[in-house]
């Protein structure tokens, strides 16, 4: 375990492989995951996670900003307190990290009422900071139409960190990718569509190490897939399957370069769309 005073809280938690330095893991990374709760990164940046994985060109790093202490509790985990789920899901997502062969893994350790409240300025900073020293070719973030609050709270502090760090580096690509609401509805010209095929056996892995959250009967590992499937299935209405599981992402890089478009104006426009596509194709027929 690292300490690093760069960021923000002093039990924040970072996880480096490969008996790496810090910054050699920052310097390797290529591909960066930003998420609100340990198993996020896992269930909606699997495509990047897989691109680096068994490479010595590419690596994924995460960045978990939430302490895990707000975390739901049933079966084994029932009567856990707030200290001791914080600390079983902190090793939940180290655990992650090495079975991924991540580069590095980084544990913000804030509240969710922290996040959701006046402490955005500070994970805005901690997040900045990763970007500037690893500068990675594709983020991937939680999507603007989600329902989650502390996701959409984790996006705004994380756009906000890229607008800050395009000074010094843009990535090629950043998408915001599916968790509390799908991306099934955004026009298929819209959709950034991420192959979650390889390395079956490795998604398999990743999703049973987050127990706590599994075993009491919340079945993220199932519905994650099967959203997937249903994506890879669903998209063309007439052409046979060209993949088994694909994830739905939406570019987001128009909000970096573009400081003065906000995510609301955004994410509204893209809804706007599909209330015109379903507008068309009903009227094509009630005419």
């Amino acid at each position: 375990m690292h300490k690093v005073p760069l960021f923000h809280n002093q039990d924040a938690d970072i996880w480096v492989g490969d008996g790496l330095s810090l910054d050699e893991a920052l310097d390797r990374t290529t591909h960066l995951g930003i998420g609100a709760h340990q198993d996020d990164l896992e269930f909606m940046a699997y495509e990047g996670i897989a691109a680096c994985y068994d490479r010595d060109d590419r690596w994924f790093s995460g960045i978990t900003v939430t302490d895990g202490r707000g975390s739901s509790r049933t079966g084994p985990f029932a009567h856990h307190s707030d200290e001791e789920i914080r600390n079983v899901r902190r090793d939940e997502q180290r655990t992650a990290a090495e079975i991924g062969r991540y580069a590095a893994q980084f544990q913000l350790d804030y509240p969710s009422s922290v996040l959701k409240g006046e402490g955005r300025s500070s994970v805005t900073e901690d997040i900045r900071a990763v970007l500037e020293k690893s500068r990675p070719d594709v983020v991937y973030l939680h999507q603007p139409a989600d329902k989650h609050d502390s996701h959409i709270a984790v996006l705004v502090c994380s756009i906000e960190a890229l607008r800050q760090a395009a000074k010094c580096h843009i990535p090629e690509r950043v998408v915001g990718c599916e968790v509390w609401r799908s991306l099934d509805w955004l026009d298929d010209s819209e959709k950034v569509a991420m192959v979650c095929d390889a390395y079956p056996d490795l998604a398999s892995k990743l999703y049973s190490v987050f127990e706590s959250q599994i075993a009491g009967g919340k079945r993220y590992d199932l519905a994650v897939e099967g959203r997937r499937r249903a994506n890879a299935t669903m998209f063309d209405s007439h052409g046979s399957d060209v993949y088994q599981s694909v994830a739905w992402g939406i570019d987001l890089k128009p909000l970096v370069i573009n400081p003065d478009l906000s995510i609301e104006a955004f994410i509204l426009e893209k809804i706007r769309q599909l209330s015109q596509d379903v507008k068309d194709r009903v009227q094509k027929f009630t005419k």
